[in-house]
């Protein structure tokens, strides 16, 4: 059943996680993010940053695409449910001096980007 309150709901429930939202975060600020630079910026795992991907993936605010063995993850322009869009925009303005998401940023910059890594070793 996809009425507009069980898409409503599904938006809210995937960004009822706080490792949810700094994800978003991280998206919104950098666009584009594989997987292995998110797990650096926020030091988690990779499982946790996966599965935590797959529910905002399923919630419609993300989309991703395979780039060799990588898959590169980023805010759905097209969102397909409309609440999605509206959250996605008010939470780009939210949360900006959070010490969390500010430490979140700083870690993104100095990610190893390991498919660049794995290029040279080729």
């Amino acid at each position: 059943m996809n009425t507009a309150l069980y898409e409503l709901v599904k938006v809210f429930r995937a960004l009822s996680d706080p490792t949810r939202v700094r994800i978003m975060k991280l998206l919104l600020r950098e666009k584009s993010l594989c997987v292995c630079e998110i797990m650096q910026a926020l030091n988690i795992s990779q499982t946790r940053a996966s599965r935590n991907l797959g529910i905002l993936k399923e919630a419609g605010f993300l989309k991703d695409e395979r780039q060799g063995l990588w898959v590169h993850y980023r805010v759905d322009d097209g969102l397909p449910n409309s609440y999605a869009g509206e959250v996605a925009g008010l939470l780009r303005e939210w949360l900006r001096e959070d010490e969390v998401i500010q430490r979140d940023y700083r870690r993104s910059k100095r990610a190893l980007k390991l498919e660049e890594v794995f290029k040279k070793r080729v």
